[in-house]
């Protein structure tokens, strides 16, 4: 709901932290605005966003001080009922400002943990849950070794990036010097950085899924089961190019994985706020956690959940920021949805890029491009480069996955091809 100006607005006000592109995160505003109203502190000026807040502050928020400096000002007039954050780039900040606040959500302690992967792995560890053997590194040598003593094939990441950026599978030794420089040339400037920043990390087989997981006061409540599709080959082998819901997916009534979730979160230490918690489903039966985000899951996947279920996962992750317990509710009618995302076919700078939603047919339900004249993308792993989306929604995974085994061909990219990533 757009702002009300008129007295007697009383919908709380929270401070919402940058907000990305309007495509992928629309969505998530046109929920939160109907209860609350949003105080947008941003490194630019609004612009899409403004029929959804209240106000805004021009701010660089990756720089604690000024951000908090910001964030004072408008509490200065206005009452401010929490720090509500989805990007991943400034959740580490956010927590701290939410600290600085006064707000015990978004522990900052509990946030650094999840944020960094290896210290994710120590506390899960500790805990007795199931790990694949992973280290830091800060050196090729250092790589090799344990990748030799581990045995290939290995993952090699960064320590605290997402979106698997700087991510290779190295299947013998010849392709670590690579896939190293590759992670170890791939950082953010503004987040943590470390001397060991490369995690070299075991192989695990298997599907992959997330769960998106709302939690207050240590009670945690799952809201969404995706099922990842990825690329499988080339540059798109570790892109999640999509992926699929079922409201009715029995991990969600299952209550040994509920009380899994709930012990991973307080080996964490993560007991308010809201998780996008990623697991390999090994061919075992093991269940093992790969990475935890405090954050709304990307790819659209809490969108995907609004759609099968009625579940409203931003504004659940709301009302946390808010310190109310979130209203959740199952509605029994229970759907299915997919989502595919397109890319374009080299790294460019697009010129132009054209949906054809003629050739929508049911159980095809929206076509949407994601990119604009002047972007320049770089394909995985060396950028984020989803042009575009397509989602279908039906009674069974089945149908849905049927409906789009190819989102390039609802889209047309043309561009300038840009010089191969260094």
């Amino acid at each position: 709901m757009p702002y009300d100006a008129r007295a007697g607005d009383e919908r709380p006000l929270l401070l919402l932290i940058a907000s990305s592109y309007w495509v992928y995160r629309r969505y998530i505003l046109e929920s939160v605005s109907a209860r609350y109203r949003l105080w947008l502190l941003n490194p630019t000026p609004s612009t899409w966003e403004d029929p959804y807040i209240v106000g805004h502050t021009v701010v660089d928020c990756l720089d604690l001080d000024k951000l908090t400096a910001a964030a004072q000002e408008v509490a200065r007039d206005h009452e401010v009922a929490g720090v509500f954050c989805y990007d991943e780039v400034y959740i580490e900040t956010s927590a701290h400002l939410s600290a600085a606040l006064g707000f015990p959500v978004l522990d900052p302690g509990g946030v650094a943990r999840c944020r960094d992967k290896s210290a994710t792995r120590e506390a899960l560890a500790e805990a007795g849950f199931p790990q694949p053997a992973s280290r830091a590194v800060s050196s090729l040598a250092d790589a090799r070794a344990f990748a030799d003593g581990i045995g290939y094939p290995v993952i090699v990441k960064p320590r605290n990036l997402g979106g698997s950026l700087g991510l290779s599978k190295v299947e013998r030794p010849d392709g670590l010097d690579a896939a190293f420089a590759l992670t170890d040339g791939t950082r953010m400037g503004g987040i943590r950085q470390f001397d060991d920043y490369v995690i070299v990390e075991e192989f695990l087989d298997g599907p992959e899924i997330s769960v998106e997981c709302v939690l207050f006061e240590g009670e945690c409540t799952p809201l969404i089961v995706a099922r990842k599709v990825l690329g499988g080959s080339g540059d798109l082998a570790f892109e999640e190019i999509g992926h699929d819901v079922d409201a009715n997916d029995p991990l969600l009534f299952d209550a040994g994985f509920h009380e899994m979730l709930t012990g991973v979160h307080a080996a964490a230490g993560f007991a308010d706020g809201y998780t996008h918690i990623e697991f390999k489903l090994t061919p075992d039966g093991a269940r093992h956690v790969i990475e935890i985000n405090v954050r709304l899951g990307g790819g659209m996947i809490p969108y995907l959940g609004l759609l099968t279920s009625g579940v409203d996962a931003p504004l659940a992750a709301a009302d946390v920021a808010a310190g109310r317990a979130p209203a959740v509710s199952f509605p029994q009618e229970r759907r299915a949805a997919s989502i595919r995302f397109a890319y374009p076919p080299y790294d460019m700078e697009i010129t132009s890029a054209t949906a054809h939603p003629d050739l929508m047919r049911p159980p095809v339900a929206e076509v949407e491009v994601g990119t604009q004249p002047g972007a320049r993308v770089r394909l995985p792993p060396h950028g984020l480069a989803r042009t575009g989306y397509v989602i279908a929604v039906g009674e069974t995974l089945d149908e849905t996955r049927a409906a789009i085994p190819d989102a390039g061909r609802y889209f047309t990219f043309e561009g300038t091809p840009l010089e191969p990533a260094p």
